[in-house]
């Protein structure tokens, strides 16, 4: 048998498979993500130990939170998932980014995330993302956030933060956008409130 034999069996092969296989459904034409309102300027720099600094977690979420969908309350029972309304990642993921970003920018603490680092920072912001979604009955979106920070020396203080934005239509675009406003009102909030 020779190359030339041997790649157009496999060409032929991959042709026939190609009928067979799907890698996923189309993509959507665009993609959902949170942005900082407050943002760090270039060349910014803290300085401190890890002891001293804030580690900001990953909040945990509901099951109905833990997809790339955005969910809708239809009632007090019933939820449905909004038509083309895709996050580029998991909105708790999206979330402790827009916090660190914010607490970062507004506030005057090192704040780290991510890797060992994470472990070894005494205060410790954790919490659940309670709702990040649209409100079907009220035509409004609500991103609800019950904070846990956790003191140097064992202390905790929780807090529940929560913001809404009324009148908006059920689509994809502006409810992104009233999202991101939302989130960004409530990370406002959680910043000022550790300092």
């Amino acid at each position: 048998m020779t190359i030339r034999t041997s790649i157009l069996g496999a060409l032929a092969a991959c042709a026939a498979l190609s009928g067979c296989i799907s890698f996923g459904p189309d993509a959507p034409d665009q993609l959902l993500t949170l942005t900082p309102n407050a943002t760090i300027p270039a060349g910014a720099s803290a300085d401190g130990s890890a002891e001293s600094a804030l580690a900001v977690q990953t909040p945990a979420v509901s099951q109905r939170l833990n997809v790339t969908r955005v969910p809708v309350m239809t009632s007090d029972s019933s939820l449905a998932y909004l038509q083309d309304a895709v996050w580029v990642e998991k909105p708790a993921e999206l979330f402790r980014d827009l916090l660190s970003d914010t607490i970062r920018a507004k506030g005057n603490r090192m704040v780290i995330g991510g890797g060992e680092l994470d472990y070894v920072a005494q205060t410790q912001l954790s919490g659940e993302l309670v709702d990040m979604g649209y409100d079907a009955v009220t035509g409004s979106v609500v991103v609800r956030y019950d904070a846990i920070l956790r003191l140097e020396g064992g202390r905790i203080i929780t807090r529940r933060f929560e913001a809404s934005v009324p009148g908006i239509a059920p689509e994809a675009v502006p409810v992104g956008a009233a999202l991101n406003e939302a989130a960004n009102s409530v990370a406002d909030q959680v910043a000022e409130w550790v300092g």
